[in-house]
């Protein structure tokens, strides 16, 4: 995986198009293939406990996946939601739906900015999970999302990005204000552009590369293109 080409935000978004329409993957499976390769990164750190942050997009949709496999393991596991329920949709909604019927606790944070409980969540956490926002970064991040990406960075806990530091431009490498400051993250298909730039280097922390179950063929497509 390491000869791979760097994967640009247009060719992030390819690989997911192709994968649907021409390659026949639903992209539930490629969401379940990003999360369990992340949760085994994780599981392998030992934490003791876990907090994971979810946007509302399919960053969010990762963060769940990766709390079933937590969850599995024997590992507590809570999900900070920092978005309005029905504004999850498509294969982030499928396993959110999932982990309500599984009974892992879920903590509504979508109406707050600035709240004490969602510090003290923080508080009680060894290990937290960014998963609230992607690679489709091109501003700075909006409330309630700023907001905790502040109180994350402020928390002692160690943190893990999922395939990208939220605030960060996958692309140029710039870091809006503001954005998370991770320990390592947990990148999918390949790395990204602006991670090997200067102005990313404090916030990524050590990369790690995880397979989706791409094939081969399509990821041939999508660099040439």
């Amino acid at each position: 995986m390491s000869d791979r080409p760097l994967l640009t935000r247009e060719q992030s978004r390819a690989v997911d198009v192709l994968a649907a329409e021409k390659y026949h993957i639903p992209g539930v499976i490629l969401m379940e293939n990003a999360g369990r390769g992340s949760a085994e990164l994780l599981i392998a750190r030992r934490p003791a406990s876990v907090l994971i942050c979810c946007g509302p997009g399919n960053n969010g949709g990762d963060g769940y996946v990766i709390a079933r496999h937590l969850d599995l393991a024997g590992i507590p596991v809570r999900i900070a939601l920092l978005c309005p329920r029905q504004r999850i949709q498509g294969d982030a909604l499928i396993n959110f739906t999932i982990l309500e019927a599984a009974g892992i606790e879920i903590l509504d944070f979508a109406d707050e900015s600035l709240c004490p409980s969602f510090a003290q969540s923080l508080d009680r956490a060894d290990w937290v999970i960014d998963a609230m926002l992607g690679t489709g970064v091109t501003s700075p991040p909006r409330e309630p999302i700023a907001s905790a990406i502040g109180q994350v960075n402020a928390a002692t806990a160690q943190v893990m990005a999922i395939d990208i530091p939220s605030g960060l431009d996958c692309d140029s490498g710039v870091p809006y204000e503001p954005t998370i400051v991770a320990d390592f993250t947990a990148t999918f298909v390949t790395s990204k552009p602006g991670f090997a730039k200067p102005s990313a280097e404090p916030y990524v922390g050590e990369v790690h590369v995880v397979d989706i179950g791409t094939p081969q063929a399509l990821l041939r497509e999508v660099f040439r293109s």
